[in-house]
């Protein structure tokens, strides 16, 4: 018999662990670097899996190819293709971290019959913390006023360098989702005017808890926000939804906010919007590619923020998205219902 353990969330399961008993093989594609598993999650992952990285996979696919039954995707990586899920017979699940899925051809793992997981509780509080990190940096001018304070040329600080309200103000949360829902409790300690625009509307008790007001129209929303924060998941409807068209119905003294990803919004056309002032400002933490070309506008423009795509980079949110990962692969291995599965 294996031992019973219970996992973070709570959520046990009979573990197949004892000494000379085999541990489930899962794919990752590599330990350390720029996008491999963290170093310092190795320990905790290797009492639960025999750990096999792309190179060592590639080395020895005859043995491994019928022993992997999972993959274990951080930072997008391993990349998934037909190819590799046609050499792998076995495979039962792929987890990957964070909210996004649109790395991932869901029909086509659908095809080979592999489940997919992925991490949208483990990362909901750090991002909605960025959103907010992100208006109240925007709206109070943080990043020049810290050049201007260390810069050698400044001789004094001009009374007239001003900012703009938080408190107060309004807020159109484009995508109220739990990432979305959690901003807007945030915001409501601000005393903010919280409107929402969502595929669905919230229930009463809901929308009355955080004071929000639904929008059956992005048009209302974007017509009447000081703030319009972007939280919604990368889909073909999505993708540009915040385009020219969008950007001339916000307000001229708006602020656009995007902790979603970079594709939801036209770039193109927000270079224009911000250098001919259709809107006051700019704050990213997605963009689209990851990170820019070096000589792009919007690297070059003094009212947009932008930071590397760092929503949920905490160690405590990263280890947490690494256990519901865990999580997920022992309880599809073991035919149990996976946590947070990615149904189409």
């Amino acid at each position: 018999m294996g031992r019973l353990r219970t996992c973070p969330s709570g959520f046990s399961l009979l573990l197949q662990d004892m000494e000379g008993q085999e541990l489930p093989y899962v794919l990752i594609d590599r330990i350390g670097g720029k996008h491999g598993v963290y170093e310092d999650h190795v320990e905790f992952l290797e009492k639960h899996f025999r750990l096999v990285t792309m190179k060592e996979y590639l080395e020895n696919k005859t043995f491994l190819s019928k022993k992997i039954t999972a993959i274990y995707m951080w930072y997008y990586k391993p990349v998934i293709n037909e190819e590799l899920l046609q050499s792998l017979p076995n495979l039962k699940i792929l987890a990957s971290s964070g909210v996004g899925i649109d790395h991932l051809d869901l029909n086509l793992l659908s095809s080979y019959s592999v489940k997919v997981s992925n991490t949208p509780f483990a990362v909901s509080t750090d991002t909605a913390d960025m959103g907010m990190a992100l208006m109240l940096a925007s709206s109070r001018r943080l990043v020049e006023g810290y050049q201007l304070a260390v810069s050698p040329d400044t001789e004094y600080f001009p009374a007239d360098w001003l900012g703009a309200e938080v408190s107060g103000a309004s807020l159109g949360i484009v995508g109220m989702g739990t990432i979305g829902y959690k901003v807007a409790e945030r915001a409501k300690a601000f005393e903010m005017k919280i409107l929402y625009h969502n595929r669905n509307q919230r229930n009463k008790e809901e929308e009355s808890a955080v004071g929000a007001i639904y929008c059956k129209k992005i048009d209302d929303l974007l017509q009447q926000s000081d703030f319009v924060l972007l939280s919604v998941n990368l889909t073909p409807q999505t993708r540009k939804l915040i385009g020219k068209r969008e950007l001339e119905l916000m307000k001229p003294t708006a602020t656009l906010i995007n902790i979603s990803r970079g594709l939801v919004v036209d770039q193109d056309a927000l270079v224009e919007a911000l250098q001919n002032r259709v809107i006051k400002a700019a704050a990213l933490d997605v963009t689209y590619p990851e990170p820019l070309p070096r000589d792009h506008p919007l690297l070059k423009l003094k009212n947009v923020i932008i930071t590397p795509h760092i929503g949920s980079a905490t160690k405590k949110t990263r280890r947490r998205m690494m256990e519901n990962m865990t999580e997920s692969i022992e309880a599809s291995l073991a035919g149990l219902p996976v946590p947070n599965e990615v149904l189409q």
